[in-house]
């Protein structure tokens, strides 16, 4: 029997409507809310880095690729330049390009008379308004075409780079009070001549088509040949690295026995893709340079150096998109009576082949903005100026690449040089989206399911 107390009454339960939030799910809710607010604040921070990015590059870059033109014509004096009058080419080559000066020196002259330009420069003062390489193009057109002497023949000159910035706002008549290659009164000139319609700006394609130059004659420096040097290394890196790359991927995942040996292999190729770039230069200096005596500054020794550093890229990126084909695709192919060999190269390969080609495009876009390594082998040091004729000697001619071309143009004195420094950035930028918009393209284009 137990006491009961009809005055006492049981606790009560407080009850809450599933409706209703708790202090708990209201704190969860509002670190939710936080959370996706710092996520969208750092997109929103690295679009603004990316876009001041993109607008500084192209704002300092752009300029490059316009370029001040001078419009003369110039009289190809018989008794300067053939004497004789038998057109010998070879009497003709013996005329050096300093006698070509008064020539030039001549049309700028009568340029100037001919538009009434008020000045009291002289000949040779005038002439200092064009580029240093203005004898040298006339030389090279009289060259070519011997038949035009005693004639009077329109040539565009290049402008010097002081003119050059002058109408491109870089260089001001404050600016240039010290400056010994030009003058306020050869300004006024300019002004003058702009009116006329004889100095104008427009389009430089010899930027991009054209070699560097001297630190004399800035405004004549261009991109063709470095990239031609770049084209000619790629094509050692695609040449090594990729069948290289690969089979040295299928080996390790379809073919090797899995144990100690193969782990430190797979570990070491890891930490391969980590190693400095430089260290590589240092390696292609010792090995294929000192070594192996190959020529320096040749593209085909940038290909060796940046196939060595692609090389653990490749492979990662190739062991990765062989791992991510199913079991059971290797699986129904044995099941069918295919060999192991057959399995991997009929099934598994194409299947893994975006991912692959995707790696590889990858490796080959980071290769081709590495400076770095080409520091070591001298490919910053030479001044290409002609293009290879053959793929020979485009392998083993002294060259230079794309960002080893930028970057002597960044160290050089003159800010014509650093305008042109941006100009090359943005010529690479636009290789390397190019290469990346390849590798989206290839993976959508192969990709398969299962």
């Amino acid at each position: 029997m137990t006491d009961f107390s009809p005055s006492s009454t049981p606790p009560t339960s407080v009850q809450t409507s599933l409706l209703t939030l708790s202090d708990r799910t209201k704190k969860r809710n509002a670190n939710e809310r936080r959370f996706k607010a710092y996520g969208i604040a750092a997109i929103a921070v690295g679009l603004l880095m990316l876009l001041v990015l993109v607008v500084t590059i192209f704002g300092r870059g752009t300029g490059a690729f316009q370029q001040t033109f001078v419009t003369l014509d110039v009289e190809l004096l018989e008794s300067k330049l053939d004497k004789t009058g038998e057109r010998n080419i070879e009497d003709i080559e013996r005329i050096s390009t300093f006698g070509y000066a008064p020539l030039v020196n001549g049309a700028m002259s009568a340029a100037i008379e001919q538009h009434g330009v008020d000045t009291s420069l002289k000949s040779k003062q005038l002439a200092g308004l064009l580029s240093k390489g203005a004898g040298a193009q006339l030389r090279a057109y009289v060259l070519a075409n011997p038949q035009q002497i005693g004639e009077t023949v329109e040539f565009r000159f290049l402008a010097q780079s002081r003119v050059d910035g002058y109408l491109k706002g870089r260089v001001s008549r404050d600016s240039i009070e010290n400056d010994k290659n030009i003058s306020a009164a050869q300004l006024d000139v300019v002004d003058a001549l702009v009116a006329a319609g004889v100095i104008e700006k427009s389009f430089n394609l010899d930027f991009i088509l054209g070699s560097d130059a001297s630190d004399q004659r800035p405004e004549a420096a261009g991109m063709g040949v470095s990239m031609l040097g770049s084209f000619f290394m790629m094509l050692v890196v695609l040449a090594l690295a990729l069948p290289i790359g690969v089979a040295a991927s299928i080996y390790l995942e379809e073919f090797a026995p899995k144990n100690w040996i193969t782990d430190i292999i797979e570990v070491n190729i890891a930490n391969l893709a980590a190693v400095p770039s430089i260290v590589y230069g240092i390696l292609g200096l010792a090995v294929f340079i000192n070594y192996m005596h190959l020529p320096m500054s040749a593209p085909l020794v940038g290909g060796l150096v940046l196939t060595l550093m692609t090389l653990p890229t490749i492979i990662i990126s190739t062991h990765a998109a062989l791992k991510a084909v199913p079991p059971s695709i290797r699986d129904a192919a044995l099941g069918v009576g295919a060999s192991k060999m057959q399995s991997v190269f009929h099934h598994v390969l194409p299947l893994a082949a975006p991912g692959i080609l995707t790696g590889t495009i990858i490796g080959l876009a980071q290769a081709l903005g590495e400076t770095a390594p080409l520091l070591l082998i001298g490919m910053v040091g030479f001044i290409a100026s002609n293009a290879p004729e053959t793929l020979g000697e485009g392998l083993l001619s002294p060259n230079s690449a794309m960002p080893a071309q930028i970057y002597e143009w960044a160290k050089r004195a003159d800010p014509a040089f650093y305008e042109r420094a941006w100009g090359g950035i943005i010529i690479l930028l636009l290789f390397l989206v190019t290469m990346n918009t390849v590798a989206v393209v290839l993976r959508r284009r192969f990709e398969r399911r299962w």
